[in-house]
């Protein structure tokens, strides 16, 4: 169900012609902003809008933002989450769980103990490894899928599939659904932004945080809080020498000729979000110096995060810098833990040795991720926020090689906390080897319909259409996972 949109007719002032008035530069640009309606670009950009209800929403929503924590290459559920006895009792025994195993990339080795041991903890009694100590700590906030599933054992289609529903390229991210269907909650921030590892990209690049087919003004903004240009070209080299008349006399030009382009092409929103993401950049030159400073953060905030050791620096100042991002009113924050593939290990696919991979990559991301959940809830964010931890898929109960473990797409772990989530619960089962889906099976699909739900969208009637059918996050499946609701 689609809405025309009324301002496509007609030029208005808008932000260029206010620039060129005053002769102001970027910062003009941002202050016509602060003083003015819409423009004619962002309104264009965002595309038709969803036909909802007053306020965006289907049903009161729990939450009204959404961080996602990413392990890109497979993080082990049998070594982190999901722990299994029989796996001790069986260690260095034939792996034989009864039927076919289908590997990625090898042939079932020996039943394979974890290298942590596991303990309870909290007053849920939850077992978690003594790979990751600080989560352990926080298990009463959580709620557990130790069930998920995936349609692919391949790191580029399974990453899709967490991301955006399917397999195959070209489908919007979820943040871009969420962005779509809510709007943004800052006028001088994104809607959705994007921290990837500080290494590189995982498989499939910025595809994952793509708008597909979406307007493309939904798309995630990259930000690499520890690079020397966080956020690219986000202001002019001091050689390009930019006279302010010059520039100004420019940009009306380019105003009318970006209008009369556009007025001959409305079905196309590539021009409009890129003048749209210009006009962003011009009220993020004010704003993203101040979000991305941490200096102004306690040592006491610094240390939590981890910042004052070198194995979790980098995640850790994402971590931290998700949360000003939040409370700062971007709606959809994903951060990324593991790049592609490289040597030695940046991710957490561990087939040639998990307890070296897995250590690295575990002790990295555990201490942030906690300090994110304390850090929330003790500025009474976490009440608001939906905090995400996902995988691809798993990882074998079983050996490669001797050190490694293969992929595994039927049985791995995913969790949430925060706004609507029950703590100290678990939903679903897998079996007694971690292998396979034991009781309540948990696909992504679910995952994405129980977010948008707390967020007070119906994922049935979030829509786009495209090609002729109505697509949506969670294609024709899902549903919402009631039994972890607070």
């Amino acid at each position: 169900m689609q809405k025309p949109n009324p301002k496509q007719s007609e030029p208005v002032l808008g932000r260029r012609r206010f620039l060129a008035a005053t002769g102001g530069g970027f910062g003009a640009l941002a202050l016509a902003h602060m003083l003015g309606s819409e423009s004619f670009a962002e309104d264009r950009a965002r595309g038709p809008r969803p036909n909802w209800p007053r306020g965006g929403m289907h049903h009161p929503a729990k939450a009204t933002r959404v961080v996602q924590l990413f392990m890109s290459g497979a993080a082990s559920q049998c070594d982190t989450f999901d722990y299994k006895p029989l796996l001790v009792a069986r260690n260095g025994e034939k792996f034989d769980p009864g039927g076919k195993v289908e590997l990625f990339q090898s042939q079932p080795g020996d039943v394979m103990a974890s290298p942590w041991r596991f303990r309870q903890h909290g007053g849920c009694g939850r077992y978690v490894s003594d790979l990751l100590p600080h989560l352990a700590q926080r298990v009463d906030d959580i709620a557990f899928l130790p069930a998920m599933v995936s349609k692919s054992n391949v790191h580029g289609p399974a990453t899709f599939m967490q991301n955006t529903g399917f397999v195959l390229p070209g489908f919007p991210s979820m943040g871009a659904w969420v962005s779509y269907g809510l709007g943004g909650m800052s006028e001088s921030l994104p809607t959705f932004v994007v921290l990837p590892d500080a290494r590189g990209f995982p498989p499939n690049g910025p595809a994952n945080w793509g708008a597909g087919f979406l307007p493309a003004a939904h798309q995630g903004t990259m930000v690499r809080p520890s690079a020397r240009n966080p956020i690219h070209d986000l202001f002019p080299v001091p050689e390009a020498g930019l006279d302010p008349a010059a520039q100004s006399e420019g940009l009306l030009l380019l105003n009318q000729l970006n209008h009369d382009y556009a007025s001959t092409r409305p079905d196309d929103s590539r021009l409009s979000a890129r003048v749209a993401s210009y006009e962003l950049a011009a009220r993020l030159q004010l704003s993203a110096p101040e979000v991305l400073d941490i200096a102004s953060e306690s040592h006491a905030v610094r240390a939590l995060y981890g910042l004052d050791e070198p194995i979790t620096a980098d995640f850790g100042r994402n971590c931290l810098i998700a949360r000003r991002l939040l409370e700062r009113g971007v709606r959809f924050v994903q951060v990324w833990s593991g790049a592609d593939n490289g040597f030695p290990r940046r991710n957490w696919d561990s087939h040639e040795d998990l307890a070296r991979d897995h250590l690295d990559m575990g002790t990295s991301m555990d201490r942030p991720t906690a300090a994110l959940l304390i850090d929330l809830k003790a500025r009474g964010l976490l009440d608001e926020t939906i905090v995400i931890w996902t995988t691809e898929f798993g990882r074998m109960p079983c050996s490669q090689g001797s050190k490694g473990r293969d992929h595994n797409p039927f049985a791995f772990t995913s969790w949430l906390a925060g706004g609507g989530i029950k703590g100290g619960v678990m939903h679903g089962k897998s079996d007694e080897w971690s292998f396979r889906t034991a009781e309540n099976e948990t696909t992504c699909y679910d995952l994405h319909a129980t977010v948008l739900h707390l967020l007070g969208v119906d994922h049935t009637r979030l829509t786009y259409k495209h090609n002729g059918i109505d697509r949506r996050l969670t294609d024709v499946h899902g549903r919402v996972i009631s039994e972890i609701l607070a």
